[in-house]
């Protein structure tokens, strides 16, 4: 790509694509900015690049747009199959995704991480690690910073470790990781992807780049990702919490990496056998890249977990609330109630991501999941799957709002009320992180109406 010569249709002007514009503004390039919401963040990063030179698209001139760009910047969060991209393959036109971009001018080595869970912790202890180690090290990708913001910070010397989701592995070709981490699948993304076959295939494109001189990280424990392996080039590590394998794995209360203890289990700061696994697959990419073994055990026992995976919000007439809106797959909100050490009220609910959740209430039946709260615009079909299982622990509602209301008159003192919703948030909010963070305000209202009831049978004010 030359720059001055081309013109680049940017769709999708959220964070990632924000920053390709902004990118490609640095360099000389025309720049065409197009996005069908009328969000205030969007409005805002339109006013600040067309200020700098880019050209706002109505969406009445989208179609001469479309004959007038060379290239097409796709945001992640527009599918590969939508009419926009579909214009631009029919004139046989590029179409690159952020991470794309970004990769292509990355000078720094990367590390890679991509799964259905596991993602965000796997990448936060890797980049930890680095830190404590002495490098300069970021998180970018889908944890939040955009590939593209690193290009032109990070130099041969850095390490940018990298969070890829499959909506980035729709437009992502040229990465090539030092080292290349699979932390898991399972079933996510079908309203997106349609089949297993579709969604397994895009993970397994972070490794198809990956030479002799590099390493792909795979989870042993994980069938479907220990098939990855087959024909690859490139060095294969595992990590396991059931075999001594080669790479990184659990024995004896031991977190070990090739017959070195790293660390003990016990002394983990994030609870729970999925972040032992965690853990180990931060260990192996770690190790491969050199750092020390003191410094991997430092970093794990004092880690704090991620913003909105189980995090604790209060404590309300003695009923703890936990924030997992993070929880977006029927995977991760079993890991989280299987993490809980009382009985617990779960709030379910969003939009649907195409799942069966037949299988979530009948693995919930026997735990400690004691009444199930569905609200939002997939209630009725988590409804469905609860009858089907014969779970009638049930109270169904419209909204976040009134679920969390409900579960404060539901959950006695001692047990959790859990916000995992098993659901994409976009039904409601922009993203889990607003989700988690409505759900954190709606606890502190409520503890602040418990502070006034106090007051007045004091006879305060």
């Amino acid at each position: 790509m030359y720059f001055k010569t081309q013109k680049f249709l940017v769709a999708g002007i959220s964070k990632s694509g924000a920053a390709s514009g902004a990118f490609l503004l640095d360099r000389g390039a025309a720049v065409y900015l197009y996005d069908d919401l009328a969000a205030d963040g969007v409005r805002r990063a339109m006013a600040e690049l067309s200020a700098r030179g880019a050209r706002v698209v109505r969406a009445e001139e989208l179609a001469s747009a479309v004959e007038e760009c060379d290239v097409l910047v796709l945001s992640p969060g527009i599918p590969i199959d939508h009419e926009l991209p579909v214009a631009f393959r029919k004139r046989k036109k590029r179409i690159i995704g952020e991470a794309e971009l970004g990769c292509l001018f990355l000078r720094a080595p990367v590390v890679a991480v991509t799964g259905t869970n596991g993602k965000t912790t796997t990448v936060t202890m890797i980049d930890e690690i680095f830190r404590a180690a002495g490098e300069n090290s970021v998180a970018c990708g889908n944890i939040g910073v955009p590939v593209v913001s690193c290009a032109d910070k990070l130099g041969y010397g850095d390490i940018a470790v990298m969070e890829v989701s499959s909506f980035q592995l729709e437009t992502l070709s040229s990465i090539r990781p030092h080292v290349a981490v699979v932390t898991n699948i399972t079933e996510d993304h079908l309203d997106r992807h349609y089949t297993m076959e579709n969604y397994i295939f895009l993970k397994s494109k972070l490794l198809r780049n990956l030479r002799e001189s590099e390493f792909a990280v795979l989870n042993y424990d994980d069938q479907t990702v220990r098939g990855f392996a087959k024909d690859l080039r490139c060095g294969i590590r595992w990590f396991s919490v059931r075999e001594r394998v080669e790479g990184a794995y659990l024995y004896d209360g031991g977190l070990y990496f090739e017959n070195e203890k790293i660390t003990d289990a016990a002394s983990l700061s994030l609870k729970g056998e999925h972040n032992l696994q965690n853990a180990l697959a931060a260990i192996c990419a770690a190790k491969l890249m050199g750092a020390e073994s003191g410094a991997i055990a430092r970093t794990l026992a004092s880690l704090r977990g991620v913003r909105h995976r189980v995090e604790y919000v209060g404590e309300v007439n003695g009923v703890t609330y936990i924030d997992d809106s993070k929880g977006t797959n029927v995977d991760a909100t079993l890991h989280a109630v299987a993490g809980m050490e009382s009985e617990t009220v779960l709030l379910l609910g969003g939009k649907d991501k195409g799942y069966d959740y037949d299988k979530l209430f009948a693995k919930l039946k026997d735990g400690k999941a004691v009444h199930f709260i569905l609200y939002g615009e997939n209630r009725f079909k988590l409804l469905n799957s609860a009858v089907r299982e014969n779970e009638s622990r049930i109270t169904l509602c419209a909204d976040l709002d009134l679920a969390v209301r409900i579960s404060a008159m539901t959950a006695k003192a001692g047990q959790c009320v859990l916000l995992s919703p098993a659901s994409s948030s976009f039904d409601a909010f922009s993203g889990y992180e607003e989700r988690g963070e409505r759900f954190a305000a709606l606890v502190r209202e409520m503890q602040g109406e418990r502070i006034g009831e106090s007051e007045r049978g004091c006879g305060v004010g």
